[in-house]
């Protein structure tokens, strides 16, 4: 079980966890991570696309033990192109690395057309059953990307037997959310919740209780004003979450990291 530090009561600050960050990405690190303590984050999910980033998050993760706490992943995206040898030498990464690692992600599936293109649907469905099939077999959580696959997403997690799931950034259907809540998942939300409709609307329907925070960084976030993530915007996810649900950001923090201890199993000392 991997031990997180907790911000003492009396600081000016409230207790959030970033809980599907893709740091291997972020620039200046030292001083995002420092930013993001100060803004209150106790711990950073870094999630993983391919071996190379898997790498990186395993070597942050030592850096900034308690952390950052890594998942380890093959996204939809990274399948484009890849050598069936290239797409066994990743899994093999993540079994052979997976007890360093609290979850297994960012995986899933993307019916996205450009994405189609270079990983067609049976290519990632193969690949994200035999991912499931380890979560499983270690009992470890999973971090999905689901665009456009959001049922087909949650059949296959069902089918896997795994109890302890996020669909991160969720825009799907309602219908969906529904049966994402009652099969006991989660979803997230991103910093995105301060405009995307599909996404507010996901954030207010689902219980507090399925809810975590994430920032998704370093995407790029915004209409008018766009700006590059990084952790320390989960403060953006929590306010947006807050206006959102009509109740105050200290209750929100309190409950959504109480969610990610939950779901990630992380230690409550």
């Amino acid at each position: 079980m991997r031990s997180i530090r907790k911000i003492s009561s009396e600081a000016n600050v409230l207790e959030l966890i970033d809980s599907h960050a893709h740091l291997d990405e972020v620039e200046d690190i030292d001083n995002v991570l420092d930013k993001a303590r100060q803004t209150g984050v106790t711990a950073i999910v870094a999630v993983g696309q391919d071996k190379s980033s898997n790498q990186a998050n395993l070597q942050l993760a030592a850096r900034y033990p308690g952390f950052v706490l890594p998942a380890l992943g093959l996204h939809p995206w990274s399948l484009a192109g890849m050598e069936t040898a290239q797409i066994e030498q990743s899994l093999e990464f993540i079994l052979s690395n997976l007890s360093q690692a609290p979850a297994i992600g960012e995986i899933g599936l993307d019916y996205d057309k450009r994405v189609l293109k270079g990983a067609g649907k049976e290519l990632q469905q193969e690949v994200l059953k035999r991912l499931l099939e380890i979560a499983a077999r270690f009992n470890k959580p999973v971090s999905l990307h689901s665009r456009y696959a959001w049922k087909d997403c949650l059949r296959a997690v069902k089918d896997s037997g795994l109890t302890r799931a996020v669909f991160h950034w969720y825009t799907g259907f309602s219908s969906t959310l529904a049966e994402i809540v009652e099969a006991g998942y989660y979803i997230s939300a991103t910093p995105a919740a301060e405009y995307h409709e599909e996404h507010r609307r996901a954030v207010r329907e689902a219980p507090l209780d399925r809810l975590l925070l994430e920032t998704d960084s370093p995407v790029n976030y915004g209409r008018e004003n766009r700006y590059r993530s990084q952790p320390s915007d989960v403060l953006r996810s929590l306010k947006a979450f807050a206006e959102i649900k009509g109740m105050a950001e200290e209750e929100i923090a309190r409950i959504t990291t109480a969610n990610a201890r939950v779901l990630f199993k992380f230690d409550q000392s």
